[in-house]
């Protein structure tokens, strides 16, 4: 029996605004779609906490047995300045700014993207479709949508016709947003004049004579909307109808809701079952932005050299510091609370490691099958990692406990605690051990701390404890973990 036939998972789905029962469209496969990075310019935190979160799902449908197919486009045309009908595209921008193709700058970016989500440890999607790889199926979907009535060209574009749909369907059902109220609410510019409402959305823009990147079409040469290419891609690997749609929260509208409309118009079928939105992060306090300089790279966090924390923090902490709130609850980042999940981080880790050589008795008094049930309770709790990262604590206080002998675990209990805890911190929270997180060069580096751990002795053995606590310090700073014993020292890196 597949664990997912023994557990109750719910999820918070965003169009209902309430936690249902998770029931697949087909029993043990699941569909979902993460909208991914325009690659412009290096991912910042706020979209690392949005894959973190969804690596989260993945991860843990996949450890219920599900059969999950993840797909995560990569956006790299079409994407104009603020999300406008009219402007240059962020990847051309950056391709003129610094004078070079603007498959560079999307090239670039994309490994920047793949390298920082491999430093947190998120599992690489099923798919990650391109939406330049897709320009022949967002032209066809535009003919279907116009066939249906739903679309109209001008002047060589072609917008969505809200109003038309919305006699039909609800425009707006996503956000909570009456099209009355939006219609209201906006001022025609002179720019969108080709539109016949300026609800309307571009679902194919003619380029521009300066505009670089652009395709020919039934229209003209030009590129398609932003929100056209998620709905090219969703169904294309998925289904007209698939189970679970993500983001950000700040993609619900007009992206989204976009989405649907055209989802609906093009197949007549609402396309998702459970819509998924993560929060945003701020930064001691405030929201996080590069005009005002409350803003900080991943890279500047894992190595210290930010004015904004100013202290590294490996991006295991990180990632263990954003599990520590729930993805639907607002995260901020400062350095105090950075370095009380540091604590911690290290805390379940030692423990975790201790396991093997916790005593063993005829009997336990500890009841391991609640436990661990109370753990799944919390991830089929609309997957409610700060409710699991508590109960994973509770298993560090049995472990003291049983280092003292307050408390006694039975051999077989012992395997089935350590395993336990491995599928959750390291199959479905996605943590690395710390044992085995090294990188490449780890030869190059056990070599250097094995020597820093020699000069520590002879410091300790000359009684220069100021010298040998530096070395302990900095190292830990450096997310170098440095750990006594009987044997000696050894180390682990978070």
């Amino acid at each position: 029996m597949a664990l997912f036939e023994e557990q109750q998972l719910k999820i918070y789905n965003s169009i209902s605004g309430e936690k249902e029962v998770f029931k697949p469209i087909n029993d043990s496969y699941v569909g979902m779609y993460v909208c991914g990075p325009t690659v412009y310019s290096n991912v910042h935190l706020g979209n690392c906490r949005t894959f973190i979160s969804f690596d989260l799902v993945f991860r843990y449908l996949k450890h219920l047995g599900y059969k999950v197919r993840y797909v995560r486009n990569i956006t790299d045309a079409g994407h104009l300045e603020n999300d406008a009908e009219t402007g240059e595209d962020r990847i051309a921008k950056k391709a003129r700014l610094e004078q070079i193709e603007p498959m560079e700058v999307v090239q670039k970016y994309t490994v920047d993207f793949h390298n920082i989500l491999e430093k947190f440890n998120n599992l690489p999607p099923s798919i990650e479709p391109t939406a330049t790889g897709h320009i022949v199926e967002q032209i066809e979907i535009i003919k279907t949508i116009i066939d249906r009535g739903f679309a109209y060209e001008a002047n060589g574009s072609v917008y969505f016709d809200v109003l038309k749909y919305n006699e039909e369907k609800h425009y707006g059902k996503l956000s909570g947003r009456a099209i009355e109220d939006m219609i209201a609410n906006t001022r025609e510019l002179a720019a969108q004049s080709d539109k016949r409402n300026p609800q309307d959305f571009a679902l194919w823009k003619k380029a521009e004579p300066q505009h670089i990147m652009r395709w020919p079409s039934p229209w003209s040469d030009g590129f398609p909307g932003w929100h056209l290419e998620c709905t090219v891609m969703s169904t294309k690997y998925l289904g007209e109808e698939f189970d679970i749609h993500g983001g950000g929260m700040d993609l619900k509208f007009p992206h989204h809701e976009c989405e649907i409309a055209q989802g609906e118009a093009a197949t007549g079928k609402d396309p998702v079952h459970y819509w998924m939105h993560a929060n945003m992060l701020t930064l001691n306090g405030k929201k996080m932005a590069k005009s005002t300089g409350n803003n900080i790279l991943p890279e500047e966090l894992f190595s210290g050299k930010n004015e904004v924390i100013g202290k590294a923090f490996s991006p295991n902490v990180a990632r263990f510091f954003m599990l520590q709130a729930h993805y639907r609850s607002i995260l901020d980042f400062s350095k105090e609370a950075l370095s009380a999940s540091e604590k911690g981080f290290n805390r379940l880790i030692e423990a975790y490691a201790s396991i093997d050589d916790l005593p063993e008795s005829s009997a336990s008094t500890i009841n391991l099958a609640e436990w661990k049930q109370s753990c799944y309770d919390a991830m089929n709790d609309d997957f409610n990692s700060p409710i699991l990262i508590a109960k994973l604590f509770d298993a560090v206080k049995w472990i003291n406990a049983i280092k003292e002998e307050s408390l006694k675990i039975s051999a077989e209990d012992k395997l089935e605690l350590k395993q336990v805890l491995h599928d959750f911190l390291f199959d479905i929270l996605g943590l690395r051990d710390g044992e085995k997180s090294l990188d490449n060069n780890s030869d190059k580096l056990s070599g250097a701390v094995e020597l820093l751990i020699k000069l520590r002795a002879e410091a300790r053995n000359n009684r220069d404890f100021a010298t040998s606590d530096k070395i302990r310090d900095q190292l830990q700073e450096m997310g170098i973990q440095l750990k006594d014993g009987k044997d000696g020292t050894t180390f682990s890196i978070n």
